[in-house]
């Protein structure tokens, strides 16, 4: 049995907290022995206990990646459990304490944005190489706008491997749980649907998506655009939902727990990210349900969504590209048609929580056979 101990900083459920219970649903138990060390009181400690993780929680750690204390707390418990591969998810603590108790250390890069000035030259690119490969045996980048990062920033490409993120399918809604949502939300019968499901944040596209709805709207289009989600950008996408008098065609839902069910009721799922997106959950997820997307070209995007296959791409930050997108969707039904076949069939090949699961554990079982070998 190969014991990995994970650890994450989140106090809430985020997208990192996410890709651990997606794995837990399809781990080999006979293989692999899953702990996790949270903060204490985290959100994801239940969901983990639920689906078969040894959880730990600790004192510190909340919501920081390095802290010195934070390391003490963390040999602590390494040495206690004695893990055989210390796996974090951007913790450098954890790897640091991974390294310190003598283990295989392994860090999940979930994120992809512009490399800072300081770690693309010397010396921070030096120093930036040398902490990130000194303290980890090997680098999970969840696409490769995240493996670019790392080697923009100077870490070598044999460190890293790229895996997008899997996810376990969801169960499409039923004809009358459809019908009855869309009249919770006021949804006339067959009005064209756009939905995003994302924290709402700046770089999180939203008012790009409310742009692009001002321009349908003067059209004259019919459409509704869902925006799912909560954040500190809220107050000023509710602002400008009313400046731009947007009331009737986008509904502002809050936080949702049906997310089956909301996504159900789509045409297309929209990503109008231009920060931090990697490879997004909710895309997966949309994908599973025959949700094809409307994208941005920023990050991991363009290797989730297949541009002409199971959705379409455009420029980040361009709003009427977007609103083109929308509007050749609209206006193409055996297109849409075409591209929610497609959905399925890609995220069957491509994003299940099983294909992810398996190649995690190939990485683990690599790591372990580079690191033995070179004791």
């Amino acid at each position: 049995m190969i014991r990995v101990l994970n650890v994450i900083s989140d106090s809430n459920i985020g997208g990192a907290g996410r890709v651990l219970l997606n794995y837990l649903q399809y781990a080999d138990r006979d293989r692999f022995e899953t702990m996790i060390a949270v903060p204490r009181g985290s959100l994801l400690c239940e969901p983990l206990r639920e689906l078969g993780g040894v959880v730990y929680e600790v004192d510190g750690l909340a919501e920081r990646s390095y802290h010195k204390d934070d390391v003490r707390t963390l040999m602590e418990l390494i040495r206690g459990v004695n893990p055989d591969i210390v796996h974090t998810h951007g913790a450098l603590s954890g790897r640091i304490a991974g390294r310190r108790c003598g283990k295989a250390v392994i860090y999940t890069r979930h994120s992809a944005f512009p490399v800072p000035a300081k770690f693309k030259y010397p010396p921070g690119r030096w120093v930036n190489k040398l902490v990130n490969e000194h303290y980890a045996d090997h680098i999970i980048a969840v696409s490769p706008a995240t493996a670019q990062n790392l080697t923009d920033a100077g870490i070598s490409e044999e460190k890293i491997t790229v895996m997008m993120n899997g996810v376990a399918p969801l169960t499409r809604a039923s004809d009358e749980e459809c019908a009855a949502l869309r009249a919770e939300l006021g949804l006339p019968p067959d009005v064209f649907t756009a939905g995003i499901l994302a924290r709402i944040e700046p770089y999180k596209g939203h008012l790009y998506i409310l742009e692009a709805a001002e321009r349908l709207k003067r059209e004259g289009r019919g459409f509704r655009v869902l925006i799912a989600g909560t954040g500190s950008f809220e107050d000023e996408v509710r602002r400008v939902i009313t400046e731009k008098k947007l009331e009737q065609e986008v509904l502002f839902l809050g936080f949702r727990s049906d997310v089956a069910k909301l996504l159900s009721i789509l045409d297309v799922q929209l990503n109008a990210s231009y920060g931090t997106e990697a490879s997004s959950i909710a895309l997966c997820e949309g994908l599973s349900l025959g949700v094809p997307a409307i994208a941005s070209d920023y990050g991991g995007n363009p290797w989730q969504i297949d541009d002409g296959e199971d959705g379409l791409i455009f420029p980040s930050r361009d709003s009427a590209a977007l609103a083109r997108a929308l509007t050749r969707l609209m206006d193409e039904p055996e297109t849409l048609s075409r591209m929610q076949k497609r959905a399925v069939e890609i995220f069957n090949e491509r994003f299940t929580g099983e294909i992810f699961a398996r190649n995690v554990e190939r990485v683990y079982l690599k790591t372990l056979e580079e690191t033995n070998h070179g004791k």
